[in-house]
Formats: C-alpha cells, sequence, structure tokens
C-alpha cells in the first residue's frame, strides 16, 4: 500500500464505519446523515465515518468534502484512481481508528440503523464478527437473485474454508480481524472470504436487504463475472481438481478406445477409420486447453502478484473539524 506523507492518527476510537463510494453523488448526503445517527444512538459521539472516494466521475469527492465541512467525525479518503470496491474497501480498513469496524455499501440497501443491534449480538455472543445474512433482496432481479444464491452455494461446496452463504460486506467486525484483512497482500481481493479465513467466533445477523436509495447499481454483469472469478480462484481449487478429474475420465475413454481398436482388428477385419483418429485427437486437445486454461489462470494471477505494486494509491485524505 502507498499514501501521502501525512500521519495517520494513533488515538483509538470505539466505532469506526468504513463506506466505499463510487459515482454515488446523489446519495452521499442520506448516507451520511442516516450513519451517523445511526452510530450517534450506538456509541454517542465516539466514532468516525470513513467514506472512499474509488475514483468516482462524478460529483462524489465534492458530496463527501461538502459533509466534512459541518461533520466532525466524517473521513474522506480519495483514491487516485478507480481501484474496484474490494480495494476501496481495504484502503478504508487500513485507516480505521475504532476498536469495532462496521462495513456497508453507499447505496443504503444494507440499512445502518442495525448497527445497534448487531454491536448488542458481538456483546452478547462474544465474537469477533457479526456477518449480514440477506433473508431477502428488495428491488434485486429474478436473475440477480437467483445467480447469486447459485455462486453462494458453488463457492460453499467448493472452498475448504466455510464462507457464509447469501452474506456480502456487510458486518461488524472487531479491530483485530480488520487489521489481518487490511494487511492481506493478494492483489484479487474477496474480503467476505478472506474474513472467513482468518477464523475466531464468527454469527450471522438475518435481515432484510433495502432497495437502492438512489443512482443504478455499479455492478453490471461483467463485474459480478469478475467478481465471481476472484472468489473460486481466490479460495478454491475445484477447477484445479476438475482437470485432474477430466484427465483420469479421458484416460478411461482411451483405454476403452484402445480395447475397441484391438477387438475390432482381432474379430472384425476392419482397417480403424480416420474418424475415430480424428475424434481421439480432438477429444486430448479440448482437455489439455482446459487444463491450460485453467493453470494459465492461477500463474497469471502469481505473476501480478510478484510485482508488488501498490494495492492503492491514496490522493488526498480530509477530515472534519467542526464539531
Amino acid at each position: 500500500m502507498q499514501q501521502n506523507d501525512q500521519q495517520q492518527p494513533t488515538d483509538i476510537l470505539p466505532l469506526s464505519i468504513v463506506v466505499p463510494c463510487f459515482n454515488e453523488e446523489t446519495g452521499i448526503k442520506e448516507l451520511v446523515r442516516r450513519c451517523c445517527g445511526s452510530a450517534l444512538s450506538a456509541v454517542g459521539e465516539g466514532y468516525e465515518l470513513i467514506l472512499v472516494d474509488d475514483g468516482s466521475t462524478d460529483g462524489t469527492w465534492a458530496a463527501i468534502t461538502a459533509e466534512i465541512a459541518h461533520r466532525a467525525n466524517v473521513v474522506a479518503i480519495k483514491l487516485s484512481r478507480n481501484y474496484g470496491h474490494q480495494v476501496a474497501l481495504t484502503a478504508g480498513l487500513a485507516a480505521v481508528r475504532g476498536r469495532v469496524v462496521f462495513v456497508l455499501d453507499a447505496d443504503l440497501q444494507d440499512p445502518p440503523e442495525l448497527l445497534g443491534a448487531m454491536l448488542e449480538a458481538m456483546r452478547e455472543s462474544r465474537a469477533d464478527v457479526v456477518y449480514g445474512q440477506r433473508r431477502s433482496r428488495a428491488g434485486d432481479s429474478w436473475f440477480k437473485t437467483t445467480t447469486a444464491s447459485l455462486f453462494y452455494r458453488l463457492l460453499e461446496i467448493s472452498t475448504d474454508i466455510l464462507i457464509p452463504v447469501d452474506a456480502g460486506d456487510f458486518r461488524l467486525m472487531s479491530r483485530r480481524i480488520s487489521d489481518i484483512v487490511a494487511q492481506m497482500p493478494e492483489r484479487d481481493r474477496f474480503i467476505r472470504g478472506m474474513i472467513a479465513s482468518v477464523g475466531f467466533k464468527q454469527i450471522p445477523f438475518p435481515y432484510d436487504r433495502q432497495q437502492r436509495y438512489a443512482g443504478s447499481t455499479k455492478y453490471p454483469l461483467s463485474k459480478m463475472i469478475r467478481f465471481a472469478a476472484d472468489a473460486f480462484l481466490g479460495f478454491s481449487m475445484a477447477l484445479l481438481r476438475f482437470s485432474s478429474l477430466a484427465a483420469f475420465g479421458l484416460l478411461l475413454a482411451l483405454i476403452g478406445v484402445a480395447i475397441y481398436s484391438i477387438y475390432a482388428w482381432a474379430s472384425l477385419e476392419v482397417v480403424p477409420g480416420w474418424t475415430s483418429i480424428m475424434i481421439s485427437i480432438i477429444v486430448v486437445s479440448l482437455f489439455q486447453l482446459i487444463a491450460l486454461s485453467v493453470i494459465g489462470e492461477y500463474v497469471g494471477r502469481i505473476y501480478l502478484s510478484t510485482k508488488n505494486r501498490p494495492l492503492f494509491i491514496i490522493d488526498a485524505i480530509e477530515r472534519g473539524t467542526t464539531q
């Protein structure tokens, strides 16, 4: 990670709220109002609201800095370009001062008003993580709801880590969890899986997801596919194991073809045909290409990780100065 020369404050607060923002100009004011109101009710004035502008191209940064002018608890972090939701969230986690960290998205589909109840659940269970588990998804299309459900369940059965189903990044976590996740070096980040991999006590908090407050989704199908690929390639060996199973199946098929060829030569008195040879070559080539493409994806990610480039670069940090 790389940032400017400003020194990070060392004083500890009861609570930090981290919200990545990308082109959320129309919803910033309501986001700040609801987050600050929820935090004030839960912990009093001892909180900070960290808004991370992930290279927005609209007036998001201006909207954030306008809130700083009259809210001392708001911290604005501007990244030098668009790095993606998971990296922007990491930038926020790297800057927190709170003993507990509350994470939600800027679209307000995850209600900040649940903070108090989640804090109570954390205290009662002495858990390190309280993750929001969606009972319903208001405003989401049938396609998005179905594919999300399928994604979580496929990921659950294909990984050795217990990654909760129907749970996004909306969660409350202890400072030691957020610090560990912020320091993890991988570039293709799937933070909910990274948190699950840390261990410690983690409990669900069922809730109903609301409709987006303003604007449109920043996760089109292409980003959803990329996000799913990061999850499977980062936490599952299923694709590599598929290559091995496919190779084993191909071996059995080749044995069957060899036995048939010997039988045909001995009993049927036929000359092996061109078609069977070509089919065998095509099948072998197909599975070779599948295996090479999967291995190549893993090797490519290893190659990118060895460059040790900064995970993110901060353009500016501003803090509220008025009470």
